[in-house]
């Protein structure tokens, strides 16, 4: 599978990645802000989408909004 950030560079298995606009998390009041980190994401079955772990929950989050650090 071919997982890309917003810039176009290549995301494996365990990268950090870095939110790059606020973003809503849906079915919880939790706002994730510009800048926000996550280390040891897990790839997805979809190319588009990526797990990151915050606090003690497991989110989805679209690569298209977030960029490799």
């Amino acid at each position: 599978m071919n997982v890309k950030d917003s810039n176009g560079n290549p995301l494996n298995e365990g990268d950090s990645v870095q939110v790059i606009k606020d973003l809503k998390v849906k079915g919880s009041s939790i706002t994730l802000k510009r800048g926000a980190k996550f280390k040891n994401i897990h790839l997805t079955d979809n190319e588009d989408e990526v797990e990151c772990r915050e606090g003690k929950s497991t989110i989805v989050l679209k690569t298209c909004f977030l960029k490799k650090s």
